[in-house]
């Protein structure tokens, strides 16, 4: 890829001000793994490189797990302008990620439990919205 193209796809995602901000910038050196890196840093730059691979189907898995709330929201931002022109699967633990997509599959015991929207699963009142009432807090709101 040209300077120009990697550039491109870094400002597509949203990863140019953070690239800007490395010693060097665009040649900053990254370490093996990216060890020199902040996990939030590493996956701005993972999501960079696959807008410059531009992959019809694109899977992400827990790439918000290891971040604070902050980084999160920054990553998230930077996955919906990457995932929105292709299909994309997305592996996650975080319910605030699972919230986020389009469907929804719940597997328990490596089975599908539930499949749905955010809004149908909790509708159904089954094991998804049993774990998003007590991630949310609003099952002591019940309770009181």
């Amino acid at each position: 890829a040209t300077d120009a193209e990697v550039e491109a796809a870094a400002r597509a995602v949203g990863a140019h001000a953070m690239i800007a901000t490395l010693d060097g910038g665009y040649l900053h050196e990254v370490s093996e793994r990216g060890r020199n890196l902040s996990a939030g840093q590493r996956q701005l730059l993972a999501l960079a490189r696959a807008e410059l691979v531009d992959p019809d189907v694109l899977l992400l898995d827990e790439a918000t797990a290891a971040l604070d709330l902050a980084t999160e929201a920054v990553v998230n931002q930077a996955t919906d302008r990457l995932a929105g022109r292709r299909t994309t699967l997305v592996v996650a633990h975080r319910l605030t990620t699972a919230a986020r997509a389009d469907r929804v599959v719940v597997l328990d015991h490596g089975r599908v439990a539930e499949d749905g929207s955010h809004a149908q699963l909790l509708a159904r009142n089954g094991r998804y919205a049993e774990l998003w009432r007590t991630f949310s807090g609003e099952e002591e709101e019940l309770v009181a």
